[in-house]
């Protein structure tokens, strides 16, 4: 997790993710562990897409598996342009200190209107002081 970069290319599409451990926002005694990601999305095809829905699957190493649904990230549904990309940040609380995160986003070519999954990679969520 510490200076790793998570990164997948589906259709043209570079999903590109960094995560950051929350220490001031976690409560390990409460088991409560937030991890922020950064989100990078590039349009390295030939035509613009819009961003319309997303999907998560998290997994805690508590046993529990969830899915999260919704439309667009952050709220936005952006358009990204050849050559051009999308950052944003989120995050998600865990009950253990491990877990991962995986999904997909659904996007559409502007000019034709076909619809795209475009994976997003699995990557760790892992409190530092469990890499030793």
């Amino acid at each position: 997790m510490l200076d790793k970069t998570y990164t997948s290319i589906t259709k043209g599409i570079r999903v590109s993710v960094d995560v950051t451990y929350q220490e001031n926002y976690s409560k390990p005694r409460q088991n409560e562990f937030v991890f922020s990601y950064h989100v990078r999305i590039a349009n390295e095809g030939e035509y613009a897409v819009k961003l319309l829905r997303r999907q998560w699957n998290i997994f805690d190493s508590d046993g529990r598996n969830i899915i999260v649904n919704g439309e667009g990230v952050v709220g936005k549904q952006p358009i990204i342009a050849p050559g051009q990309s999308y950052e944003y940040v989120s995050g998600c609380q865990l009950n253990s200190e491990l877990g991962r995160m995986k999904g997909i986003y659904v996007m559409e070519k502007i000019h034709n209107g076909i619809l795209l999954e475009i994976r997003i990679p699995a990557f760790e969520l892992m409190v530092p002081y469990r890499m030793n």
